[in-house]
């Protein structure tokens, strides 16, 4: 993994933690150094990341990066395009969730950003016993999608249009 995969990886697991990450742990998951994964956070304050070392390891307070929520549809078998148009555009694929009529709000993590993790997630769900979360609504679903700015992400909805991804409004 390259340096910079690795910075949107700490960014990404920051985000998504609702606790502190030690700088150990964070080395064992990317296999490096204690050293550089400090370099790793030095260079993200640096782009504007609010992050701070605590005694429980690091917790991030606020970041430049843009959300936003897409509404999509499509087939199981188009899951691959619509992830792999997202993060080639620099988009980040936080969660998927789905409104259930009965159960209300489902939501599954999975801080998709790059293509390798797209590819992990698709033949994780093709090997597995169990299927999209998408399949209980019809194949209607969300995403929040982070990226560097609203350029971006108005690039991932003009891309996510194009294809007919974006559901219909009601």
């Amino acid at each position: 993994m390259k340096a910079r995969e690795r910075r949107t990886a700490i960014v990404n697991l920051l985000l998504s933690s609702p606790e502190a990450i030690s700088g150990s742990k964070l080395s064992e998951e990317f296999g490096v150094s204690r050293q550089i994964i400090v370099q790793d956070i030095t260079v993200l304050k640096g782009l504007g990341y609010d992050i701070l070392s605590t005694h429980n390891g690091y917790i991030i307070q606020k970041s430049p990066l843009k959300e936003r929520v897409f509404k999509v549809f499509h087939t199981t078998a188009q899951t691959e395009d619509e992830l792999n148009l997202i993060v080639s555009l620099g988009g980040t694929v936080v969660d998927v969730f789905v409104w259930h009529k009965v159960y209300g709000k489902m939501e599954a993590p999975l801080n998709i950003f790059s293509e390798l993790q797209v590819k992990q997630f698709i033949e994780g769900v093709r090997t597995g016993k169990s299927s999209e979360l998408m399949n209980i609504t019809g194949g209607y679903h969300y995403h929040t999608v982070r990226a560097e700015s609203n350029e971006v992400l108005d690039k991932i909805s003009d891309a996510l249009n194009e294809k007919g991804y974006i559901a219909p409004e009601i």
